[in-house]
C-alpha cells in the first residue's frame, strides 16, 4: 500500500494503517545531483548503506548535475509507484509541477542537504544543515583570524542558483559584516568542482597581481578549495600562509591539506542525511507521525589545531 496520504489529513489517519508494514517493505527512489564532489560521493555511499542496513529497496538515479534529469527520475519513480522519494535538488527553483505530481500520487518527498523554492505542503521534510550558519561560521572565523589587518577576499561560489551557493554566500557576508577591513573583491562560481575551482582561482590570481593582492580564499565547498590550492601553489605562493583558505564540507582531502598547512579551516557538513530521512519515513509509516518541516543536522568548525591527520584517518573510509 502507499506510504503517503495527503499531508493535510495525515495526522488523523489511524495508526493501525501503518503498523503492519515494516521498513523492509519500503521501496524508495533517490535522485542524486551527481558526483561533483567528494562529499556528494560520501552522501551517495552512506545513503545506500543506510538503505541496505534497514532492508529498504533503494532505486538510485544520478542526474549528472542537470535538473531535467532529476525531474525525469522523479517522474519515473512516481510511475513505478515507489513508497517515498529522496531528492538532493541541483537548484532551488522549478520543482512545483513534479512535486505536485508526487503529491497527487500520494508519494512523500524528502529533500536531502538542499532546499527548494516551493510550497512546503509539496514535500514531507527537508534534512539539511543550516547553510547560512555554515557560511557565517566561516566568515566569523576569518574575521577573528585576520583581526584588524586589511584583507581582500576572493570567493568561489557553488552552482549558480543552488541553495548552498545562495545561503553560504549570505552567511559568510553576515559573518564579516561590520568589518570594514574585510572585502570580497572577486566572486565567481566554481560549480562545486575541483577542476572549475582551480580554473577560476587561476583567473583570480592573474587579476590580483599574481595573487599578491589576495589575503584569503573562501570556497563554498572543500573540493573547489582543493583545486584552488593547486592553483595557488602553481602561482608560486603558499596556500594557508600567503593566502588563507577557509571552506565548507569537511571532506577527507581538506584535512590532508590542513595537515600540510595548505588550508586553514573547514565547516563540517555531515554526508549522512539519509539516516534522519529514513527515521522520519519509518516513524510516519508506523503511526502516521509527521516530522517537522526541517530536520537540522549538526555542523562543526575544524582548524589546523584539531589534529587534521587524525580526522582524515577517521573520515577516509566513509566513501568520499
Amino acid at each position: 500500500m502507499k506510504l503517503f496520504k495527503a499531508l493535510a489529513s495525515a495526522t488523523v489517519l489511524a495508526g493501525c494503517m501503518f503498523s503492519s508494514v515494516s521498513a523492509a517493505d519500503m521501496v524508495v527512489g533517490f535522485s542524486q545531483i551527481g558526483s561533483e564532489s567528494g562529499w556528494r560521493a560520501a552522501e551517495t555511499t552512506l545513503t545506500k548503506q543506510e538503505a541496505e542496513k534497514r532492508g529498504i529497496d533503494l532505486k538510485f538515479a544520478d542526474a549528472q548535475q542537470k535538473q531535467e534529469n532529476q525531474i525525469k527520475a522523479l517522474r519515473s519513480f512516481i510511475a513505478q509507484g515507489v513508497d517515498a522519494i529522496l531528492v538532493a535538488p541541483v537548484v532551488a527553483t522549478g520543482w512545483d509541477e513534479v512535486l505536485e505530481e508526487a503529491k497527487e500520487a500520494e508519494i512523500p518527498v524528502i529533500l536531502l542537504d538542499r532546499t527548494v523554492d516551493a510550497n512546503k505542503d509539496l514535500y514531507m521534510t527537508a534534512v539539511t544543515s543550516d547553510l547560512v550558519h555554515e557560511g557565517k561560521v566561516a566568515g566569523e572565523w576569518l574575521a577573528k583570524t585576520v583581526g584588524d589587518k586589511p584583507c581582500n577576499i576572493v570567493e568561489l561560489q557553488g552552482t549558480t542558483g543552488s541553495s548552498p551557493a545562495i545561503d553560504r554566500k549570505k552567511g559568510f557576508e553576515e559573518g564579516i559584516a561590520g568589518k570594514a577591513n574585510l572585502k570580497i573583491v572577486r566572486s565567481q562560481t566554481g560549480d562545486f568542482t575541483r577542476t572549475k575551482g582551480k580554473e577560476v582561482m587561476e583567473s583570480f590570481l592573474k587579476a590580483e597581481n599574481g595573487g599578491k593582492n589576495i589575503c584569503a580564499l573562501y570556497a563554498h565547498n572543500d573540493d573547489m578549495a582543493v583545486g584552488a590550492i593547486q592553483a595557488i601553489k602553481e602561482a608560486g605562493l603558499k596556500p594557508g600562509t600567503d593566502i588563507l583558505v577557509v571552506s565548507i564540507d569537511a571532506v577527507p582531502d581538506i584535512f590532508l591539506a590542513m595537515a600540510a598547512g595548505e588550508a586553514n579551516a573547514t565547516v563540517e557538513l555531515t554526508p549522512n542525511m539519509a539516516g534522519p530521512a529514513f527515521d522520519a519515513l519509518e516513524k510516519f509509516k508506523k503511526d502516521g507521525t509527521l516530522p517537522p518541516k526541517w530536520i537540522q543536522t549538526e555542523s562543526k568548525l575544524y582548524t589546523q589545531a584539531d589534529d587534521p591527520k587524525k580526522v582524515y584517518e577517521e573520515k577516509k573510509g566513509l566513501g568520499y
